[in-house]
């Protein structure tokens, strides 16, 4: 197949849906000779700030110069955002390769009856995984897709395991309860391999603590057995204190803002602490430097000034609530202006009322063309009167820049796909100004 025949066939298994289990990526990748198996690996999990965790982790052991693979989802404008090695994205001619290879290895287990037709998402989970052993990595970070039990990635016994934290998301799958969810996330965990999290409150910490606990797993907790305290904080960058017990304490500094990433960041520099006991070659400089290097797209990512117009694909309560500290923080006085977009089986009454205040204007868009996004007119209605649903999204970004004058701020957010849809927006307009 090549890079466009890659994509039309991803797209036609995406009406396979999500399906849990996990016999389907177990033939998928005996019949690829198990190149999971072949690599270490770090699994990541959490029900907000993988990407960004993921991300500082694979650059951390970049920074010791090693070869790193990443493997994150969703992607914001291509497939090969996923499979990332040494800190570039897959070509598309690789791209296209591995997935030729993928798809006759999937053909062939479903006509030898092995199992059925594996899933999108199970798909590029084997794409990544034979890409990494392929290219050799000394490491691949491998952020879970959803849960962590029967996701497609648990197939791996990791180095370490690091669930970042637990809140309600994606509760039709994974549960409606916190509790349920935390044991969803806590299905990584593997027999003796220590365990990093930040999650917060008996509900979330229980079943990772009884878990751990039965598998004879380490685990570190954030606020216990290591923490962080902020220094000074803006948009550009923040400096905090990493503190774990009597033994270590050592300032970061990081281009990621909000408080929430210092807890992430903790997590990541713990986390690659823990395989530096058994890898010499991570040492303390390539802690700071993987984590100073690291930018996440997507996440309270500030593009332009004049007015500030940041990015930030919160789409559960938790993640509203992380942007929206973020915003009192640092544009306290500032008119906000959103251009908002979400799926329509998110909490969409909750991330709303956690997020805007009743003076803040919303031009409300649908985050995307497919079947999930919720019409802007509901979204409209959800809001209240201060909100006007808009056609498009370049309608509603003009009109919310112009609304928010230099001084303010405009903040297209709701959803990871709306952010996708924006950037692919702005690279159209910018290449037609060429």
């Amino acid at each position: 197949m090549n890079y466009q025949e890659t994509l039309l066939y991803l797209d036609s298994l995406g009406k396979f849906g999500i399906k849990l289990g996990m016999e389907r990526i177990e033939g998928l990748l005996r019949e690829l000779g198990n190149p999971e198996q072949k690599i270490k690996t770090v699994h990541v999990t959490g029900t907000n700030g993988k990407g960004s965790v993921s991300s500082m982790i694979a650059n951390i052991l970049r920074a010791a110069n090693l070869k790193v693979g990443k493997f994150t989802s969703p992607h914001l404008v291509k497939y090969n955002e996923r499979i990332v090695t040494g800190g570039a994205d897959i070509s598309d001619e690789s791209f296209a390769a591995l997935l030729t290879i993928v798809k006759r290895a999937a053909d062939s287990i479903v006509v030898k009856g092995v199992c059925e037709q594996p899933t999108q998402f199970e798909i590029l989970t084997a794409a990544a995984f034979l890409h990494f052993a392929l290219e050799n990595v000394d490491y691949a970070v491998i952020e879970v897709g959803m849960g962590g039990l029967w996701d497609s990635t648990n197939v791996i016994t990791p180095v370490v395991s690091v669930i970042t934290n637990v809140s309600l998301d994606h509760t039709d799958r994974c549960g409606a309860t916190v509790e349920r969810i935390a044991m969803q996330k806590a299905g990584i965990i593997k027999e003796n391999v220590p365990v990093v999290t930040a999650a917060e409150g008996d509900d979330a910490l229980g079943p990772i603590k009884a878990v751990a606990m039965f598998k004879q797993a380490k685990l570190y907790i954030y606020g216990r057995a290591f923490w962080g305290t902020e220094v000074e904080s803006s948009m550009d960058e923040q400096t905090f204190t990493l503190h774990a017990g009597e033994y270590y304490s050592s300032d970061y500094t990081i281009k990621l803002p909000g408080e929430h990433q210092i807890a992430n960041t903790s997590v990541a520099v713990v986390a690659a602490k823990l395989i530096s006991k058994q890898d010499e070659r991570i040492n303390e400089l390539a802690l700071h430097l993987g984590v100073s290097n690291t930018v996440w797209p997507g996440r309270l990512e500030r593009i332009s000034q004049g007015p500030d117009v940041i990015l930030d694909g919160a789409h559960n309560p938790a993640g509203a609530a992380a942007l929206r500290k973020a915003l009192d923080k640092y544009y306290a006085d500032q008119k906000r202006i959103f251009v908002f977009g979400m799926m329509g089986d998110k909490d969409m009454t909750n991330v709303i009322k956690t997020l805007i205040r009743p003076l803040d204007m919303v031009y409300a868009v649908r985050a995307d063309s497919g079947d999930r996004a919720a019409a802007a007119e509901e979204l409209a209605g959800l809001i209240g009167p201060q909100a006007l649903a808009v056609d498009s999204v370049a309608a509603a970004y003009e009109a919310a820049v112009n609304e928010a004058g230099e001084d303010g701020v405009v903040c297209v957010c709701g959803s990871l796909y709306l952010v996708g849809s924006f950037k692919e927006m702005l690279a159209q307009t910018k290449a037609g100004c060429h």
